[in-house]
């Protein structure tokens, strides 16, 4: 098989270390990658063959830089792992297939819908996709949200909300009179997800800007994800995992688990919304939170590399039938641990120390 040359971006991200130590370990064929992030420190930089400081993606510059480094160095896949990119990639993707490269991004209607929470409940609950929601509202004053809040149960049950497009947990709070503010200040680490209304009030109360907000139900239980292959809104392999401990939006315990009405809902939303190759679905409980239109923290194994199926996908190396037949391999139960880990580089002599090597 010959050997493909891959253009992965955002490669400082939380998953990227992992995806390119699994994707140089694949054995049926050499695989050369080319990084790119906007952090020159990014550490995907001492991983890849070749890298590139980018502009961020929503700028107008993206766009232009991409594109050069694209003729420059004639990859054969674009692997976007950043959502903030993947739709500006969409758009533009006849100008990158033109030069000759596959680029794995969804089109960008679905893309749009994912992205924004409030446009993707919308649309499954309008298309009637029989998959479980939250309760939720959104809102554009101060006025509008204390009203939500009361809508939702609040004080009596607690509340959460965050903006419409978001990633990471950024601006996502949790309402909850019921939590100790005391305990939360001297026993929580300081990125504790709770504040009070009246916090939440002193701050909006005074500012013409208030941000559009959504204003959801608070929902407990366990957090499971399902990570899909899939092709026009076709779903073709998905696996679930649990997220059992997350640090700053990001899954740090997890296992393979099986979990078919998951599997089931996210058919239906992959009708609905009609996304292609990976993404990622949260939920919790059986209720949905959020889609991520873009590669997610996999739980691998040596014979299920799903970004690198998604790879074979796109260049018409598997059909459909092949890839659903990967379904038989999910090693159910096994389970995977973050950490953290440093690299020492000399940026003169060029020098790149990994411990233990």
């Amino acid at each position: 098989m010959r050997d493909i040359k891959v253009l992965l971006t955002a490669c400082g991200c939380p998953g990227a270390s992992t995806m390119i130590r699994m994707l140089k370990g694949v054995k049926e064929r050499r695989i050369e990658i080319i990084g790119t992030d906007m952090d020159p420190e990014a550490i995907g930089r001492f991983m890849v063959d070749k890298f590139y400081v980018v502009p961020p993606g929503p700028s107008e510059e993206y766009i232009p830089k991409m594109l050069e480094i694209v003729e420059k160095e004639e990859p054969d896949v674009l692997l976007p792992e950043s959502s903030y990119e993947v739709y500006p990639l969409a758009l533009n993707k006849k100008k990158f297939e033109d030069l000759g490269v596959k680029v794995l991004v969804s089109d960008p209607e679905p893309i749009r819908i994912a992205n924004n929470k409030w446009l993707t409940y919308e649309t499954l609950r309008k298309k009637k996709a029989d998959v479980p929601l939250p309760e939720y509202y959104l809102v554009k004053s101060l006025d509008e949200f204390l009203k939500a809040a009361e809508r939702l149960g609040y004080p009596e049950k607690a509340i959460v909300f965050k903006p419409p497009v978001s990633k990471g947990s950024r601006g996502l709070r949790i309402i909850d009179p019921k939590v100790d503010r005391a305990e939360l200040l001297l026993k929580m680490k300081p990125i504790s997800r709770y504040m009070s209304m009246e916090e939440f009030i002193d701050i909006f109360e005074k500012r013409e800007d208030f941000p559009e907000l959504l204003v959801m139900e608070y929902i407990s239980g366990m957090e499971r994800t399902t990570d899909s292959i899939c092709l026009k809104g076709e779903e073709l392999l998905t696996t679930v995992k649990t997220v059992e401990r997350a640090r700053w939006g990001v899954i740090v315990l997890g296992e393979l688990v099986k979990a078919p009405e998951l599997v089931e809902y996210t058919r239906r939303i992959l009708r609905a919304i009609p996304l292609s190759y990976c993404v990622n679905l949260q939920f919790i409980g059986d209720k949905l939170i959020e889609i991520n239109p873009r590669v997610s923290s996999f739980i691998y194994q040596p014979d299920l590399i799903a970004p690198y199926l998604a790879i074979k996908l796109a260049l018409g190396e598997i059909s459909k039938e092949e890839l659903r037949a990967y379904s038989k391999r999910i090693d159910y139960g096994r389970r995977m641990v973050r950490y953290m880990d440093q690299v020492f580089y000399h940026p003169q002599r060029g020098e790149i120390f990994w411990p233990g090597k």
